[in-house]
């Protein structure tokens, strides 16, 4: 991968670990892929953290789904669960694939490097 690519992907996964809704399997993925840069797990690493961060992105659907829902009630609340669900509803009419959370923001962004992180 070279060095731009790198230095983008490490910005943004800082990001996913800092982020409030990040799990902690992807959470653990982020921090196990910084620590191989420039080892010789790198490659081995990116593949898995890459399979971890297909796992997790949340798809805007699935975020609406879940904020209609009891345990999107539970999550995010009786009264902010019908906001959350409007607007998913809002950006994916706007053409978002992805909930826009701090932690699924940062994926999406890393997954757009995926080939050149395969390089």
């Amino acid at each position: 991968m070279n060095k731009e690519v790198l230095n983008d992907v490490t910005e943004k996964t800082k990001e996913l670990i800092a982020a409030h809704t990040c799990s902690a399997e992807a959470r653990a993925a982020a921090q196990a892929w910084l620590d191989a840069v420039g080892t010789d797990r790198e490659a081995e690493e990116t593949k898995r953290y890459l399979e971890e961060l297909e796992a997790d992105i949340m798809p805007i659907d699935t975020l609406i789904a879940f904020a209609e829902s009891e345990g999107g009630v539970k999550v995010f609340g009786a009264e902010n669960a019908p906001g959350v669900a409007a607007h998913g509803r809002e950006i994916k009419a706007a053409g978002a694939k992805y909930c826009d959370c701090p932690a699924c923001a940062a994926v999406e962004a890393i997954l757009e490097k995926k080939e050149e992180m395969l390089k």
